[in-house]
C-alpha cells in the first residue's frame, strides 16, 4: 500500500477498527435477512508526510450514491455555522453580485442558500443525487459530479473560475487527494481564495474521536500535512482558524502561490508550532491510540450490559455515521439499544447498518420513556440535550461515549 499523497510505502498502523459496513448505508426492512458486506476499517500513517489514511476498500462512487442519506440542513447547529461563515467571508473578501462562489460537496444547499440570499452567483458541485435535488429545490445551480481536474478543466473551458472556492468537510472524502487539489488550482481565479474546513487530526487524537473514522473518510489531516499537499500543487496557505465543529476542526485559507497577503501567516506558524510541540512530526505520536479506543469499547459494553441486567431501557439519539462506527466496533446490537431516533425523515423507518437497530422519529422517546439516551453525534450534544430536556420529567439521563463513557448533565 502506498501513501495517497507522497506515494511512500505504508507500514505504520494508526488504528484497526476491524470490519464495518459503510456508515451511511442504511437498510430497508426487506434487507435485514440479506447478506451484508463489511469492509476492513484500518488506518495507517505515512512516516514521510504524516498523512493518516485508510486503504480504499470501499470506492467513493459506491458510498456517495443516490441512496446517500446525510442531509446537512437537519442540524440547526450546522446551519448557524454556515450562516456565520457566509456573513464573515462576504465581509472579508467584499463579495457582491459580481463575484462567483463555488462550493464542492454542496450537499442540500445548506450553505449556498445564504449566498443566494445576498444575490451572489454560486454553483454547487455535489455527486449524490438526493442531496443535489434538495439543493435545486432551493433554486441553487448544482453540477452533479465528483470534483477533480476533469471538472475543473471543463469549467475553465466555459470561463467559470471562482472568486471563492469552498469545501466544508470534503477534503477527507477525497480518494485522489493530488487530483483534487490540482483541480482547486485550476478552478480558482488568479486573485481568488480557497477555504477548506476539515476535522483536525490533533483533536481526533486528543479527544479519542475514533468514531469519526469511517469509509467515507479516506484521509485525516494535520495542518502540517495539508500545507505540504497544497504547496506541492502551487497553492499557498495564508491563514487558519481553529473551529469547534465536529469535535475540533480547522478552516484554512489559501490562494495561488505568491499571491497571498502575509498579514495572517503568523496564525499558520503558531499552529504548526503547536502541532510540532505535541509531537505530530514523530511516529511516536500516532502509537498507542488503539489502547484508548479499546478502553471506550470496554466501558460502553460494560455500561450497556449492566443496564440490561437491571432491566433499564437504553435508546440512542442520532443515526450518525460516527455512531455506526462506534456501535459496529463495539459489537452493539438491538438487544442492548432498543432503537435510535433521528429527526431526518430520510432515515426514519430504516435500520442502522451492521447493528440493525431501527431508526424511529424523535417522538418515540416520549412514548417509551427510556432510562438512558445515548448521544451518538456527541459533537452537537448541547443542541440535543436542549431539544430533549423533557426526559428529566421521568428521570431520564444522557450518556456520551466520547472521549470516554460518561453521564451528561442538563444545560
Amino acid at each position: 500500500m502506498k501513501c495517497r499523497f507522497c506515494h511512500s510505502s505504508l507500514s505504520n498502523e494508526f488504528v484497526d477498527l476491524i470490519n464495518a459496513p459503510p456508515s451511511n448505508s442504511f437498510l430497508e426492512k426487506g434487507q435485514l435477512n440479506e447478506p451484508e458486506v463489511f469492509y476492513p476499517l484500518r488506518l495507517f500513517v505515512c512516516e514521510k508526510c504524516f498523512l493518516v489514511q485508510i486503504d480504499e476498500y470501499k470506492k467513493s462512487g459506491e458510498i456517495f450514491n443516490e441512496d446517500y442519506a446525510y442531509f446537512s440542513s437537519f442540524s440547526s447547529t450546522w446551519l448557524d455555522h454556515a450562516r456565520d461563515y457566509v456573513e464573515s467571508i462576504c465581509e472579508r473578501l467584499s463579495l457582491d453580485s459580481q463575484s462567483f462562489v463555488i462550493e464542492i460537496g454542496s450537499n442540500d444547499g445548506y450553505l449556498l442558500q445564504y449566498f443566494q440570499e445576498r444575490k451572489i452567483p454560486c454553483l454547487g458541485i455535489e455527486p449524490t443525487k438526493g442531496t443535489a435535488q434538495a439543493a435545486r429545490e432551493k433554486d441553487i445551480d448544482v453540477l452533479e459530479d465528483f470534483f477533480g481536474t476533469h471538472v475543473a478543466n471543463s469549467m475553465e473551458s466555459q470561463g467559470k473560475k471562482a472568486d471563492l472556492l469552498i469545501g466544508n468537510n470534503v477534503l477527507a472524502h477525497v480518494p485522489d487527494i493530488n487530483d483534487f487539489v490540482k483541480g482547486l488550482k485550476i478552478a480558482l481565479k488568479d486573485t481568488g481564495t480557497i477555504t477548506m474546513e476539515f476535522p483536525h487530526l490533533m483533536r481526533l487524537v486528543e479527544g479519542n474521536q475514533f468514531d469519526t473514522i469511517y469509509h467515507e473518510h479516506f484521509s485525516y489531516f494535520s495542518l502540517f500535512t495539508v500545507q505540504k499537499i497544497f504547496s506541492a500543487h502551487g497553492l499557498e496557505l495564508f491563514d487558519v482558524e481553529e473551529l469547534g465543529t465536529h469535535g475540533g476542526s480547522l478552516r484554512i485559507y489559501a490562494g495561488h502561490e505568491g499571491r497571498s497577503s502575509k498579514d495572517n501567516f503568523e496564525n499558520i506558524e503558531w499552529l504548526l508550532e503547536k502541532e510540532r510541540a505535541v509531537g505530530m512530526h514523530s511516529l511516536s505520536y500516532y502509537q498507542n491510540f488503539q489502547d484508548r479506543v479499546d478502553r471506550v469499547k470496554d466501558e460502553l459494553l460494560s455500561f450497556l450490559i449492566e443496564q440490561k441486567r437491571k432491566g433499564k431501557k437504553v435508546v440512542a439519539y442520532g443515526a450518525a455515521a460516527k455512531g455506526n462506527t462506534l456501535l459496529n466496533y463495539c459489537g452493539i446490537r438491538n438487544d442492548l439499544i432498543t432503537f435510535v431516533v433521528d429527526i431526518s425523515p430520510h432515515k426514519q423507518g430504516k435500520f442502522l447498518p451492521g447493528s440493525h437497530i431501527p431508526i424511529v422519529p424523535v417522538g418515540e422517546i416520549t412514548t417509551e420513556r427510556p432510562d438512558y439516551v445515548l448521544i451518538l453525534p456527541w459533537n452537537i450534544q448541547d443542541e440535543i440535550v436542549n431539544q430533549l430536556r423533557y426526559i428529566d420529567d421521568w428521570g431520564g439521563i444522557f450518556v456520551v461515549p466520547i472521549p470516554d463513557v460518561h453521564l451528561r448533565n442538563f444545560l
